[in-house]
């Protein structure tokens, strides 16, 4: 396991590499002047100097092998520093700055991490904690009452947008019954029961929409890998040997059912660091998809390519925990 934990690892790099390679030379071809916010009486030398100073007008390899280095070098060395205290780099550190704020990026994206996590984190435990349940008894169940009522919430669930039922729930929980706020408050600082009341009364809408729409997906992919074991042989076999309807279905289907959720599953954990940009856009969470919003609107580009790296990155990891999770659910897999 371990072996081909390594191996994966180290066929990832390149693979990463060639990714950075590609978002830095789509962004460097967009459209965006990084001095187009600035007021208009501000003189085109003037202009001149602040892109210099940027680095904006350097070549597209130079810009992209010093951002290489920046990523891969200053700033885990600064992560390194901050963790322990030692002082390695010192004033020659040359971390990622946003064109915008002069401030390095990850702690930008440090700054809106906890917002995020709290609220596409949380929404997307309740999603799968709720889909899989509801995918196994649907399946087991086939055409009864509670599935066609599952199939028909879920249908609905993922085909309406997260625009559409956020708008919704502003409408219904926050002008006409006035019960929760229709913004998010990140300046709450919770120290005592009632702002923590507070805050979880401001996570009740923006969670509630993310889990109506995650579970929906989730449940339905549950329920028709379900459906396709539970016609197996083995579970037949199962049923044969004289075992108990429970076991056969939650001993052995639902862990072979699981393997394709999994899948689905580890793909979708990413986003719950990249946060969730519609839904954080109408109830106004300063998350990280609202950073990353801010940082394509202002044409930040060092900004918005650490963000679309980060989110390659995470990707490219939580497809190598769903293969090394093969292996715990399906006892034929062996990493050898």
């Amino acid at each position: 396991m371990w072996q081909f934990f390594i191996r994966r690892i180290l066929s990832a790099i390149p693979t990463l590499i060639v990714i950075s390679f590609i978002i830095f030379a789509v962004l460097d071809l967009a459209p965006g002047d990084p001095t187009g916010n600035l007021p208009m009486t501000v003189p085109p030398e003037v202009r001149a100097q602040v892109r210099e100073a940027l680095g904006a007008d350097d070549p597209f390899i130079v810009q992209y092998l010093k951002w290489a280095r920046q990523f891969f070098y200053y700033e885990p060395v600064a992560l390194l520093e901050e963790a322990t205290g030692w002082s390695i780099l010192g004033e020659n550190s040359l971390r990622i700055v946003s064109w915008q704020t002069r401030s390095p990026v990850f702690d930008l994206i440090a700054q809106r991490l906890p917002q995020t996590l709290w609220v596409v984190g949380l929404a997307y435990l309740f999603s799968i904690l709720i889909a899989v349940p509801i995918g196994v008894i649907s399946a087991y169940k086939q055409y009864s009452i509670f599935d066609q009522l599952g199939t028909f919430v879920a249908l609905l669930g993922f085909s309406v947008p997260t625009f559409f039922t956020g708008l919704m729930a502003i409408l219904i929980f926050s002008v006409q019954l006035r019960w929760l706020p229709s913004i998010y408050d990140t300046t709450l600082v919770v120290n005592s029961w009632s702002s923590f009341l507070q805050q979880v009364q401001q996570m009740i809408m923006p969670v509630m929409v993310l889990t109506f729409f995650n579970a929906s997906q989730l449940s339905r992919f549950m329920r028709s890998s379900m459906l396709e074991n539970l016609s197996q042989d083995y579970a037949r076999t199962a049923r044969s040997k004289g075992l108990q309807e429970r076991i056969v279905v939650l001993g052995h289907v639902l862990r072979n059912s699981l393997i394709p959720v999994v899948t689905l599953i580890a793909l979708g954990v990413p986003t719950i660091f990249t946060g969730a940009i519609i839904t954080e856009q109408i109830f106004r969470v300063n998350g990280i998809g609202d950073l990353l919003i801010r940082g394509i609107y202002n044409s930040d580009i060092p900004l918005v390519q650490t963000l679309t790296f980060v989110f390659a990155v995470l990707i490219v990891l939580f497809n190598i925990v769903a293969d090394l999770a093969y292996g715990f659910l399906d006892p034929r897999i062996r990493y050898g």
